[in-house]
Parts: structure tokens; C-alpha cells; sequence
């Protein structure tokens, strides 16, 4: 629920997959990753999915040091309140690529943001959710109505994918899909100073500083036995109009 009540859209298209290029130092990783377009209702047909996806977010939460949302000593998250929040519009879901064969060409090893003739279920191939699940994030309006064409996206790494390029395909590509799902540009409203590797992709990326909160969230320390407030900048950037 947002300062305006809740904000809704209706989901009308249906994007293609598409590949992207994966950049790790990690010898054993896979080339690519391939994105996948789904909505709750899309999501809901892989059993299972959702409820991964939602221990991860909740995790995230009690971690306290990324999204505003709080857990409270005697509360869990809810998978409805999951379902409310991350679904509310359309997810993009990352699937790790398969190994590759030494001298067999992986011809879903293309340039970035190509379509590929596979679908989610086909990507995940039979692996399970931990093994291939490299991330997703959501995208929906920033505000309503009138300003509905400025979206919002909420980005989700699982820890075991962490520091193996993963944020930085998801970011590349919410570029690509942001205005293909018929946005204009994007706000980011809280992104917190401490998070070092957010601001310094973001900038990289193009995005200015459309301002800064102070105190704007109390977070966790890094060791999770205290709180501090810490200050967030509000990022923005208008989007290239999509490839027909």
C-alpha cells in the first residue's frame, strides 16, 4: 500500500524470454541467464515457485538493510502479503543457463536481450529452485493515474547467487523491459547510501539523483545487533523508447 492507496495495473501483454550475457569470476557459472515475463497467476502454474520466491523476500526483510518493510518480533510475513506486494503487477524471474558443452555451441549464448525460443519451464529444465533461480525484481507504477507511466522495480538476489554479476544482468535488463511494459521512464524512491553496490550500479547505468532523504531508513548493521538511521537517494531516469 502506497501513500496513494493501492496501485494497480492490469496485465495486457505477455513479453517474451530473452538472454543475457552473465559476467562471473566464478569458473563454474553458467554464460547466460535467461528472463522470463510472469505475472502471480503465470507463477502459480510452477508449484512451488512462489513459495521459494516469498522465503526468499521474507529473508530479505528480516535481514533489514534493503527494503523499508519491517518484521516485528512475533510476526512472520505472510505469502499473502508477498502476493499483494510483489505480484500487485508483472515479475521478471532469471534463470540460470544450462552448463555448457566443451566445443558445442549454446544457442541460447546470444547477444543481450534476445529472444529465445524457450519458455520459464523449459529453462528451469527439471533443477530445483535453489540451484536455478539467479533473481528477479518486479516491475509496476510508481504512482497512479496520472502518473502511472513513471514506474517502480524491487529487485530480489537470492544469497547463494550473490556476487557473481547477477544484480547487474537484472538491472541491464529491467532497462530493455521497463519501457517494453509501457513505461516512460523509472523512480527509484529509496535507495539507502550504505548500499554502495545499488548506488554505484545505478549511476553507472545512467540514473541521476533526484534527491536525497536524510534519515530516511533505520536500518539493521551488518551484524544484526543494532540499528542506526541511514540516509536514501531517490534515483530517476527517463527511458529510450523501445526497439520495435
Amino acid at each position: 500500500m502506497s501513500a496513494y492507496g493501492a496501485i494497480n495495473r492490469s496485465h495486457s501483454l505477455s513479453l517474451p524470454s530473452t538472454t543475457w550475457h552473465l559476467r562471473s569470476k566464478r569458473l563454474d557459472a553458467p554464460k547466460y541467464l535467461t528472463i522470463h515475463h510472469l505475472t502471480l497467476k503465470t507463477a502459480t502454474e510452477s508449484a512451488g515457485l512462489v513459495d521459494y520466491l516469498h522465503r526468499v523476500f521474507a529473508d530479505e526483510l528480516e535481514r533489514g538493510q534493503t527494503y523499508p518493510q519491517e518484521i516485528l518480533a512475533g510476526e512472520e510475513y505472510s505469502k499473502a502479503q508477498f502476493e499483494a506486494y510483489y505480484f500487485a503487477a508483472d515479475v521478471l524471474v532469471a534463470v540460470l543457463g544450462l552448463p555448457s558443452q566443451d566445443g558445442v555451441a549454446d544457442p541460447l549464448f546470444e547477444d543481450d536481450g534476445s529472444q529465445v525460443p524457450i519458455g520459464f519451464v523449459e529453462a528451469v529444465n527439471g533443477r530445483s529452485w535453489e540451484d536455478c533461480i539467479a533473481g528477479c525484481y518486479y516491475v509496476k507504477p510508481n504512482y497512479p493515474g496520472r502518473s502511472s507511466h513513471i514506474c517502480n522495480a524491487g529487485f530480489l538476489v537470492p544469497p547463494s547467487q550473490r556476487g557473481h554479476g547477477v544484480g547487474a544482468v537484472l538491472a541491464r535488463s529491467y532497462l530493455s523491459y521497463g519501457p517494453r511494459l509501457g513505461y516512460e521512464a523509472s523512480v527509484f524512491n529509496l535507495v539507502y547510501v550504505n548500499n554502495v553496490a545499488s548506488v554505484k550500479l545505478w549511476e553507472a547505468l545512467g540514473f541521476t539523483q533526484a534527491g536525497r532523504i536524510p534519515r530516511a531508513g533505520r536500518l539493521k548493521t551488518a551484524d544484526g545487533m543494532r540499528e542506526e538511521f541511514i540516509d536514501a537517494w531517490v534515483y530517476y531516469k527517463q527511458f529510450d523508447a523501445p526497439e520495435a
